[in-house]
């Protein structure tokens, strides 16, 4: 499950997206646009500078800003940066120990397959891609 924090992550560089024209947004109008707590945004945005999605710049005409291009940011590079790990269970997880059951198990190869769809669709869609075509992507 998509935590909070994802879901948040991606509506903030969406809308950072939107509003910038190159320059830095403050943190203030990105909180009040979204109607998230600036304490909880600010911990959003910490996490995507040490991710390298923003850029942030302190005082007077600071803010944050993209570094790079709308289509250059997946949703799998956005997700992974908030919520670690994709997988859909932990033995599929990077770096998890090797299961002592993997050549026996016989639902190894549905999570697998599970993991490899779920990872191909997020890498497949663009922060540019929900920018221009929101609707492609509801149900």
């Amino acid at each position: 499950m998509i935590s909070t924090r994802g879901r948040y992550a991606l509506r903030v560089l969406i809308d950072i997206a939107e509003n910038s024209n190159g320059n830095y947004i403050p943190l203030n109008d990105i909180a009040s646009r979204q109607d998230i707590s600036e304490k909880y945004l600010e911990s959003i945005l910490v996490l995507l500078t040490h991710g390298n999605l923003l850029n942030g710049l302190r005082g007077k005409g600071g803010g944050y800003k993209l570094t790079k291009a709308p289509e250059e940011y997946t949703m799998k590079s956005i997700l992974t940066i908030t919520e670690g790990t994709l997988a859909p269970v932990a033995c599929l997880k990077d770096g998890a120990e090797p299961c002592l059951k993997s050549s026996s198990c016989k639902t190894l190869p549905v999570w697998q397959g599970l993991n490899k769809a779920i990872t191909d669709y997020l890498e497949s869609v663009t922060l540019a891609d929900i920018i221009e075509k929101p609707d492609n992507y509801s149900i």
